[in-house]
């Protein structure tokens, strides 16, 4: 299924008034989901309402490592409100960024989903390019889904950071199999020799080898995203939908 990373439209987020129109938007575009982001402080109170009226669903919510750790209570509260499954930890800080740092999340990453299970939600991470840093031969990313055994955390792969830490996205989908519930599709296009940003189908990934991998690992959600575009958010969303309705159509 395929879902919007609200991210790429934070900026349009950050009044309540706007909040239900954005959402109704993005189900005209065909999304069935939305991966929670982005929200104002003024917005996220407002937002479980808004959701019901658009049509849409929540499959995740990025929330940060610090607030999970200072105020896991609430965020059960919101995302159960919400009808998450899944709670994404976005990014690492600086002082987790090393061999050790990765091990010591792993620990951490553990206590945090077994805190959360009672409540049917699963904690997963999500990457970016500085976990492909290599200590020993070893990824940061080999170090962390190593040393959280037994599936406790799992994998939220983003496409574009794999490639432009210079991996292979299908080829992670397919090693973590069965620990990736939802992968970040976006493309990544050249300009002037300088990689940056695009929709679904607008760059030079190879979408169906990556599709065909997300379907070997059994990941359910397929979540568009795009942190910077470089037009209108919206149309961007609905290039990559309309791209990556015909991908999966063809796949």
């Amino acid at each position: 299924m395929i879902a919007a990373q609200l991210y790429t439209v934070r900026d349009l987020l950050k009044e309540p008034s706007q909040l239900t129109a954005v959402l109704r938007q993005l189900r005209g575009i065909g999304y069935q989901a939305v991966e929670v982001a982005g929200l104002g402080p003024k917005t996220v109170d407002h937002f479980d309402d808004a959701l019901r009226k658009s049509g849409l669903v929540a499959c995740a919510a990025h929330v940060s490592l610090e607030r999970l750790k200072e105020d896991l209570q609430r965020v059960i509260w919101e995302c159960t409100s919400w009808g998450c499954k899944y709670v994404v930890v976005p990014a690492l800080p600086e002082e987790y960024r090393s061999a050790s740092g990765f091990k010591r999340f792993a620990i951490e990453a553990v206590r945090l989903a077994s805190d959360l299970q009672p409540s049917g939600l699963r904690l997963a991470y999500h990457n970016h390019a500085f976990e492909l840093q290599r200590w020993d031969g070893q990824t940061g990313l080999d170090v962390l889904f190593a040393a959280a055994q037994g599936g406790a955390l799992q994998a939220e792969l983003d496409t574009y950071w794999l490639q432009y830490g210079g991996a292979n996205p299908a080829a992670w989908i397919r090693k973590l199999n069965s620990r990736v519930p939802l992968v970040h599709l976006k493309d990544m296009a050249v300009d002037r020799g300088n990689p940056l940003m695009a929709e679904v189908g607008e760059g030079n990934l190879d979408w169906p080898e990556i599709l065909t991998a997300c379907k070997e690992a059994g990941t359910e959600w397929l979540v568009v995203e795009q942190d910077e575009c470089r037009g209108d958010p919206i149309d961007s969303l609905a290039t990559s939908y309309r791209n990556l309705a015909k991908l999966t159509a063809d796949a």
